[in-house]
């Protein structure tokens, strides 16, 4: 292009040149010479339109959280890559394996490769202190690895205290290393104070990275633990007793999910330890569940069933758990092993609509408080909300698709050419009759629609081409879309 601009305006030169030596040079010789064109401004990109649009519809609610509590499971994670620390473990690659309970380091390598071929999260318990703790030595010793606050609770209140109107109050068990790295903003009760940390590991993968016959086919992590503070929420009393001095405006619960690798007896009273401690406070203020990655359908079902899910108002969960909650609970689409992909809109819909119908407050005469389910997966976010509870919900979803985009490619805002679009452009409202056939318009990046008296928000995710962490995504995400979510006062029914 460059070399026809700087050709024809020689010509021009050498025209005009002539022009004026020779007045008598004939006009239609000039009819033939044209300036070169202004250049053609590109279209933007759908990626570039939705970053706009975001900046539009993301506004703060009409009123706002003032004071947040949050609690109860906080860690330091050591963050490696997979393969190179199972490498320094001396593992050979090699066949992928699940293991609810990890007891060997055989069992870690063999559950990492079954979720890295998958391109999914997991976390699990490890058994044996002693070896874990030799893991853990390496994994902190290897070339390259890196420490941050970890643990849902303590994420979400980093998060959250990133604005500075809010009040955080954190209880979990926060050792020395902990304490210093969190933000001087948040609380700390002296109660939740310990002489010594806990450690989770965090093992890596990018997308296409490859170890034996294994490919990632995205970038995701595998956690793992030895973790008996948080393992038994022995924060917990310390959390609800916290409450009546600090008086939040929101509660925000985590960490259930590592109560799993205790046993049976020990999570059954636990459980409903914990429910009678959040019963105490869900008349007053209400309660989001952060969920996590579960194995086990028993325990799962006590959450969801008559423990835990009726007595909280939100949940925050990711399509591993949606899918894992509904075969716990014989709920829609049980029969699938796994997503296969990026999940079907439809089908999350029709799960969605069966957590809120069966185990919330679709009914208004329910006596259950769920009425908001914040879903997120790597490609697009759903909230799900029964009419008359909450408000600004299309900021709320696109505020925690914004997040995911900028905080996985380590921004303070969007870069479009970072950034691609994942999302189907063409979805169902439902995988079976009777379902609407909707689109994704980039100018408006919110999708809605309604099924009964649910009504459902989606945002497309712009996808980091080359994420620098995905650890505490899910976390920033459902704590965006809580800052930007208002929550509308309820009438007693008479």
């Amino acid at each position: 292009m460059w070399r026809k601009a700087a050709g024809a305006a020689l010509l021009a030169l050498a025209v005009g040149y002539f022009y004026h030596t020779n007045p008598d040079l004939p006009e239609q010789v000039l009819q033939y010479i044209s300036l070169p064109n202004p250049p053609i401004q590109s279209e933007p990109s759908l990626e570039q339109v939705i970053s706009t649009a975001w900046d539009a519809i993301i506004t703060a609610p009409a009123r706002q959280w003032g004071r947040v509590a949050v609690g109860v499971n906080a860690c330091v994670d050591v963050v490696v890559s997979g393969i190179g620390l199972l490498q320094a473990l001396a593992q050979d690659p090699g066949m992928g394996r699940d293991h609810e309970v990890l007891h060997s380091k055989e069992d870690l390598k063999e559950a990492f490769i079954h979720y890295m071929g998958r391109g999914s999260a997991a976390e699990r318990f490890f058994a044996d202190k002693e070896v874990f703790q030799r893991i853990a030595r390496a994994a902190a010793e290897y070339p390259g690895a890196q420490l941050y606050v970890g643990g849902n609770a303590a994420l979400i209140g980093q998060k959250l205290a990133t604005y500075p109107q809010l009040m955080v109050l954190l209880c979990g068990p926060v050792g020395p290393k902990l304490h210093e790295m969190l933000d001087e903003q948040i609380i700390v009760p002296p109660e939740s104070l310990q002489e010594t940390d806990e450690y989770h590991l965090i093992l890596e993968y990018k997308a296409g990275e490859q170890w034996g016959t294994t490919r990632a086919p995205q970038a995701n992590r595998f956690i793992f633990s030895h973790d008996v503070s948080n393992g038994e929420m022995s924060a917990l009393e310390t959390f609800v007793a916290s409450l009546d001095e600090f008086e939040p405006d929101l509660v925000v619960l985590s960490g259930l999910h590592m109560m799993e690798g205790q046993g049976k007896p020990m999570w059954e009273r636990r459980l409903k330890e914990a429910v009678a401690a959040i019963s105490d406070v869900r008349s007053a203020v209400p309660v989001h569940l952060e969920l996590a990655s579960m194995t086990d359908k028993d325990y799962m079902n006590s959450i969801m069933q008559e423990q835990v899910m009726p007595i909280v108002a939100s949940i925050g969960l990711n399509e591993q758990e949606l899918l894992f909650l509904s075969q716990a609970g014989a709920g829609p689409h049980a029969e699938l092993l796994s997503w296969g992909g990026i999940p079907d809109v439809g089908r999350v819909s029709d799960i969605l609509l069966w957590v809120l119908e069966q185990h919330g407050r679709s009914d208004p005469q329910s006596e259950a408080d769920l009425t908001r389910i914040h879903f997120h997966t790597l490609a697009y976010h759903v909230l799900a909300t029964v009419d008359g509870h909450w408000a600004n919900q299309v900021a709320a979803v696109a505020a925690g698709a914004r997040v995911a985009s900028i905080q996985a490619c380590g921004l303070q805002t969007i870069d479009a050419s970072k950034v691609v679009l994942r999302a189907p452009l063409e979805f169902h409202s439902s995988h079976s009759e009777p379902r609407e056939k909707l689109s994704l318009n980039p100018a408006e990046p919110v999708t809605m629609w309604k099924r009964h008296n649910v009504t459902f928000h989606l945002a497309p995710v712009l996808v980091c081409k080359q994420p620098l962490r995905t650890v505490g995504l899910g976390d920033a995400i459902s704590a965006e879309g809580l800052i930007y979510s208002e929550i509308r006062p309820q009438q007693p029914i008479l």
